[in-house]
C-alpha cells in the first residue's frame, strides 16, 4: 500500500515510517505539516493519507481540513485521521463525504501495533473504523444540533439574545413582549435543549454554548487554507 503521512511530531512521523516499512507497505512521503499534502498527494498518487489533527502553524484542525480537501481531490482516497483529539465539526463533514474509506482512531487508544496495522488495511479495503469515543463524541454532537433544531423561531430569536448577554428585561423590550412571555420561552428552551434545573444557574450559559456551537462558521477547506504552513 503507497502511504501518505503527514504528522508534526518527529518521533511519532518517524516511527510510523519504519513501522509501515517493517509491514510491507510504501511510504510516499512522510510531511511535518499539511502546506505540502495537496500537491504531493496528486505527484504521488498514494492510496492511504495517515493524518494529524493539530498541525503547524495554529495547531487547531489544520490536519482535519487538508484530510476534507485531500478528499476534495481525490475522492477515492482512503483517510486515517490519526491523533489525540476529537475535532467533532470537521471529523463529521469528513465522514459525510462521499467517496474512499475512512478511519479515525485515537494515538493514545492505540495499544496493540498488529490492530493498528489491521485498521489499515481495513480502511484500504473500504471499511470504515473509528474508535468509540470518536462515535460517542459526535453521536453528542448530533444530539445537540437535534436539540436546537427543534426551537421554534421565537426561542431562536430569544437564545441568540442571551448569548448576547441580555437581561430578560432587555429581550422583552427588544421583541416587544412581555417579562412573562420571555420567561415562558427561556423555559421550554431549557426543555428542548435538555437542561434541568440546578443550583447554580449554569443553564443560561450552557444554553449560550448550544447556540454557539449550532451557529458556529465552518472554516474554508482548500488549498488555500494551507498554503501559509510551516514547521515548527
Amino acid at each position: 500500500m503507497r502511504i501518505l503521512i503527514v504528522e508534526d511530531s518527529v518521533l511519532l512521523r518517524e516511527g510510523l515510517v519504519r513501522l509501515l516499512a517493517d509491514a510491507g507497505h510504501e511510504v510516499v512521503a512522510a510531511l511535518p505539516d499539511a502546506s505540502r499534502a495537496l500537491n504531493e498527494a496528486a505527484d504521488l498518487d498514494p492510496d492511504l493519507a495517515i493524518v494529524d489533527v493539530r498541525l503547524p502553524p495554529t495547531f487547531t484542525d489544520e490536519g482535519l481540513r487538508a484530510a476534507i480537501a485531500l478528499r476534495g481531490q481525490d475522492p477515492s482516497l482512503a483517510v486515517l485521521v490519526f491523533s489525540q483529539y476529537v475535532e467533532e465539526r470537521y471529523a463529521a463533514d469528513l465522514i459525510a463525504q462521499p467517496g474512499g474509506a475512512i478511519g479515525y482512531l485515537l494515538k493514545d487508544r492505540v495499544t496493540d501495533v498488529a490492530e493498528f496495522l489491521e485498521s489499515i488495511e481495513r480502511i484500504r479495503e473500504g471499511a470504515t473504523v473509528l474508535d468509540p469515543e470518536v462515535v460517542a463524541q459526535l453521536l453528542t454532537r448530533r444530539s445537540r444540533d437535534e436539540q436546537i433544531s427543534r426551537l421554534t423561531e421565537r426561542e431562536r430569536a430569544v437564545l441568540a439574545l442571551i448569548a448576547e448577554g441580555k437581561s430578560n428585561g432587555a429581550i422583552s423590550r427588544i421583541l416587544f413582549v412581555s417579562e412573562g412571555a420571555v420567561e415562558k420561552h427561556i423555559t421550554s428552551i431549557f426543555s428542548k435543549l435538555g437542561l434541568e434545573q440546578d443550583a447554580t444557574g449554569n443553564r443560561r450559559v450552557l444554553a449560550v454554548l448550544a447556540h454557539i456551537d449550532a451557529t458556529a462558521p465552518q472554516a474554508p477547506v482548500g488549498p488555500s487554507a494551507h498554503q501559509n504552513g510551516t514547521n515548527r
